[in-house]
């Protein structure tokens, strides 16, 4: 999976996304990007918000510190699949 899949979303911030489970919560990182937390406070990874041809997408990302990039966990239509795939990977 490579970042040039879409495009970032619009430069509008947009209201973080509903989640279906309580373990875990989002913090604004960026316009488009949400740190994912679990209950004790421990980031999991990132949430951005990508737009794609068909909608808007949520990518699963994970920060790279010997880098200082993010790899990329996947891509969803469902904030919730995308947090899964953190809270799994």
């Amino acid at each position: 999976m490579t970042d040039s899949m879409t495009a970032p979303a619009t430069e509008i911030p947009l209201v973080a996304p509903h989640l279906a489970s309580e373990r875990e919560h989002l913090v604004r990182a960026a316009d488009h990007l949400w740190r994912v937390q679990d209950a004790r406070e421990h980031v999991l990874g990132h949430l951005r918000l990508v737009a794609d041809p068909l909608g808007l997408r949520y990518r699963a990302e994970r920060l790279h510190l010997a880098t200082g990039t993010f790899r990329v966990i996947g891509e969803f239509w469902r904030a919730d699949d995308a947090v899964a795939a953190l809270r799994y990977c």
